[in-house]
């Protein structure tokens, strides 16, 4: 299963906090060797400030080695250095727990407006908020991501967008209310980092490398949210495949991203217009990422290879299984393939025999004319059950012609923003050419 495991190439573009949670899940699972995984935690622990975490971890690798004194010192550290923090922003921290005060803030969409109030009333100075900022995030690395959030909300109000930390404290906030699990809040900060990095490309000093950067963090970031919200699964699919930038992120840089795509819109049933710009970009990068999801869509879409797509399936599960955000979508997961499997192997034959169709779908004969059962009186299909033949008549299912318009409507505005796309970097580069001429 080890093979299949992303967190490897996860890691590299989340915060070290945001790991955690996928090396608790390895854990438990047991892929890998538990006293490599604990070796990895305290690695990351030493670059944290949270130290009693960190011991309690050592004791768990060293149970008879006594705790070094190095440990001890910076505890004690931490501790102090927390406290001359909070000295500095006293002011801010009186304002922050007076709830009317903050009601009052808000209703302030100006920051001018807002810092004159807070100068005139509570003896706040604008250097504060570089204190409180720096209180935030060692809030942050001590583990206490409620508090941190809040310092965080406070300094949002407060800054300008220009303001030289406002980037810095807009992922701060979105990291911490996703380890609080506050998943409107962090959706709420997912949209405020999205539109901020897409409307403020000089912000990054034209460096467009900086800027897919950012938006790649913002990618992986974004599925705690993504399976964990209930918009989720509707969301992830306008980010990742309907907005050029971001598409074209995880085709640069992480390809493996299509895994929580594919699996998005499998077990989206509104969204199924969306398989075949899915399929096309599954194809396209399938020399650089391949797995049995991807694989499984490539089967049934592409080569309509029933039985191969039967045998992804199998191999679906455990993927699903054994990923930190998709376990939780197993059961749709394998429903709702066994539906596209049911589907689309109906467009090409207009009887089936429900022994090879349950082969085909890993399920018993019974449980399958069962579930086939179930399927045409939920979903109003036109077929019919001959029990006693043991054959499923299909009827005709003309595809209406508004649905038509609206799939090529849907392909035409993909194929539209691909284009335009393709024409701004080759605009780019000759003008990166020109002007590198010049200099020359």
């Amino acid at each position: 299963m080890a093979k299949f495991d992303l967190t490897p190439k996860m890691g590299q573009y989340l915060d070290r906090h945001l790991v955690f949670p996928l090396l608790e899940f390895l854990s438990a699972k047991g892929i890998y060797n538990e006293t490599e995984l604990l070796k990895a935690k305290l690695d990351i622990l030493s670059k944290t400030n949270m130290i009693d975490y960190a011991i309690d971890i050592r004791k768990q690798l060293y149970p008879d080695d006594e705790i070094p004194d190095d440990l001890k010192q910076r505890r004690s550290h931490v501790v102090s250095q927390l406290q001359e923090l909070q000295q500095e922003v006293e002011p801010i921290l009186t304002v922050i727990t007076d709830e009317e005060v903050m009601k009052n803030m808000e209703s302030m969409r100006d920051s001018k407006t807002l810092i004159n109030f807070l100068s005139k009333d509570y003896k706040f100075e604008i250097e504060m908020i570089d204190s409180l900022h720096k209180l935030a995030k060692y809030r942050y690395e001590c583990g206490n991501y409620s508090v941190s959030t809040s310092y965080l909300y406070f300094c949002l109000l407060v800054l300008p967008p220009n303001d030289k930390n406002y980037l810095s404290v807009l992922w701060g906030k979105f990291a911490s209310e996703i380890l609080y699990q506050n998943w409107d809040s962090a959706l709420e900060d997912l949209n405020k980092l999205r539109e901020y990095i897409d409307s403020n490309p000089n912000q990054f000093s034209g460096n467009s490398l900086q800027l897919l950067q950012q938006r790649t963090w913002l990618i992986h970031w974004s599925l705690f949210v993504f399976f964990n919200h209930a918009l989720g699964r509707e969301l992830i699919i306008e980010l990742f495949l309907y907005r050029p930038h971001y598409l074209n992120a995880i085709q640069t840089m992480c390809p493996h991203i299509l895994r929580y795509l594919a699996t998005a819109v499998i077990i989206n049933r509104g969204r199924r217009s969306a398989l075949k710009d899915l399929v096309k970009v599954i194809q396209q990068e399938s020399y650089t990422y391949r797995d049995p999801i991807t694989e499984f869509l490539e089967h049934l879409y592409v080569n309509f290879d029933f039985d191969g797509a039967r045998q992804k399936l199998h191999e679906c599960q455990t993927v699903l299984l054994n990923d930190f955000f998709l376990i939780s979508c197993l059961d749709e997961f394998v429903e709702n393939a066994r539906l596209m499997i049911f589907e689309t192997f109906c467009r090409i034959h207009q009887c089936i025999s429900i022994g090879m169709l349950a082969e085909k779908l890993n399920m018993n004969p019974d449980e399958a004319e069962c579930w086939i059962v179930n399927l045409i009186r939920n979903a109003r299909l036109d077929a019919k059950i001959d029990s006693k033949l043991g054959h499923v008549v299909m009827g005709a299912q003309p595809l209406s012609p508004y649905q038509q318009l609206i799939e090529k409507i849907d392909s035409l505005s993909v194929r539209s923003e691909t284009l335009c796309g393709l024409i701004d970097r080759k605009l780019r580069a000759r003008t990166d050419i020109r002007w590198g001429n010049q200099d020359f």
